[in-house]
């Protein structure tokens, strides 16, 4: 199904539930999202119960006067719609909400940290003709954009992203070469080494996902071939040693030896950079030469008084003005940045968590809609407010400082994206690639998409 008409199958299913004839499916399916909420995890039986609410709701739909002679891909997009919506209500609730999962995730991505450091194509038989830097980072910006969505289809739309750029990759350099179409051989070592290059956090948690939650019915075809192949890679990468990379063993274990005390130097690094902030920001205080009281008599005759350090001592409001003689060292914009740069350095994802907030540092001009335009000048608009804040706050001179007070003080996301608030869970952090997935939505509350909470609004 295209792009586009998911995203009208999502708009047509919101809208629909608005009618008063969809009250018993409004309460049928808030009545589902609190009962699972309020079960114990367990992944089986949340699992089952999740795809067996699904098939009963969409037979439902089938029958109801609401999708009355509509079509195939009509009562699709229905189904689209409402797996969108309640995994999205459920999502905090079953991603990663096991302990194992998250020591699974934390024990790949360690793993993926080390090896990238020293892997090559050619550890992975991966033929001079199929290698293209500029096709494997489009792939993994691909892959990475998985952490940015809630819903199982829109996180499999980033799998499937990234292995179709991989697939136009291998075909189109066969064709090149005259060679025959490249098959799972060919393909398989090429999506390895693109994940063990992005590491994305939590491939394994987002993979069970997409396996526990992803409509069975849709799991098919070319959707299924792709996954299939991801689960292999992340089986591979789990269990990778010196043999998967047509090395010696001496030589992998001095790898990953020498890619541990790379990672441990930068960890090194960043905490000396931290104690060093840590002394220039108050440990140490300069004071300023202090006239005793001979010396003011005698109108600066003597020797003066040499300049000394003290131990910094916690100031009050009511010592301020005695301090105002005291000197203190402040760090510039210019270290703060050069000491989050380095703590990003040591980050083994990348800084990617860092930035999962801020969803349109991945997105190309083509990724974005009209509806994003206010959504970016209001993260931009926060961006300059935090920033002048933070250069008055060190007392340095911004380099634009010519912000009206209106600007400064507007409320972003208060009026203006008033109609976005119905439905702003469901269609948050939907940027995936040439997917319009933004809904705007004017209902007055009084439907399903009227009790929709808080949390993930900005």
């Amino acid at each position: 199904m295209e792009n586009a008409d998911v995203f009208l199958g999502l708009h047509d299913f919101l809208e629909r539930m608005r009618r008063p004839t969809a009250s018993d499916f409004v309460k049928s399916i808030k009545s589902f999202i609190v009962s699972f909420s309020n079960n114990a995890p367990d992944p089986e039986r949340d699992s089952a119960s999740v795809q067996e609410f699904f098939t009963k709701m969409e037979g439902s739909f089938r029958a109801h006067p609401l999708w009355s002679g509509s079509s195939e891909e009509e009562l699709e997009s229905a189904g689209e719609g409402l797996e969108k919506y309640v995994m999205t209500k459920l999502f905090s609730r079953v991603f990663a909400s096991f302990a194992d999962d998250v020591k699974r995730d934390e024990e790949l991505s360690e793993k993926m940290a080390l090896i990238q450091q020293f892997i090559r194509p050619e550890n992975l038989d991966i033929k001079p003709n199929f290698q293209n830097e500029t096709s494997w980072l489009l792939a993994q910006k691909e892959l990475l954009k998985i952490n940015m969505h809630k819903a199982p289809r829109d996180k499999l739309v980033c799998l499937l992203s990234c292995c179709k750029v991989i697939s136009n990759l291998l075909l189109n350099a066969s064709i090149a070469s005259n060679e025959n179409p490249p098959g799972a051989d060919e393909f398989l070592p090429v999506l390895i080494y693109v994940i063990i290059k992005a590491n994305p956090p939590q491939l394994h948690s987002n993979l069970l996902y997409i396996q526990r939650y992803r409509g069975q019915s849709r799991l098919t075809g070319e959707a299924a071939y792709f996954f299939t192949n991801i689960l292999s890679a992340e089986s591979f990468i789990s269990n990778i040693d010196a043999n998967a990379l047509s090395m010696e063993e001496t030589e992998f274990g001095k790898n990953m030896e020498s890619a541990r005390a790379l990672l441990s130097g930068l960890s090194s690094d960043v905490q000396a950079l931290s104690n060093k902030s840590n002394l220039d920001e108050g440990v140490v205080r300069y004071s300023e030469p202090v006239e005793t009281s001979s010396q003011a008599s005698n109108a600066g005759v003597g020797p003066a008084v040499r300049p000394k350090f003290t131990v910094a001592k916690p100031r009050t409001e009511a010592s301020h003005a005695k301090d105002q003689s005291t000197v203190m060292e402040v760090p510039s914009l210019s270290d703060l940045e050069n000491k989050g740069a380095a703590i990003l350095l040591n980050d083994h994802t990348g800084g990617r968590q860092a930035f999962r907030d801020y969803p349109y540092l991945f997105a190309q001009a083509g990724d974005l809609t009209f509806n994003d335009v206010e959504e970016l000048l209001s993260q931009y608009k926060q961006l300059v407010f935090k920033y002048v804040s933070l250069s008055k706050g060190l007392n340095l001179t911004t380099a634009s400082a010519s912000l009206s007070n209106s600007e400064m003080h507007s409320q972003p996301h208060h009026e203006s994206l008033k109609e976005f608030e119905d439905v702003r869970d469901v269609t948050s952090n939907d940027e995936s690639a040439g997917e319009p997935h933004r809904i705007i939505d004017g209902s007055d509350g009084t439907s399903l998409l009227g009790e929709e909470n808080d949390e993930t609004r900005i």
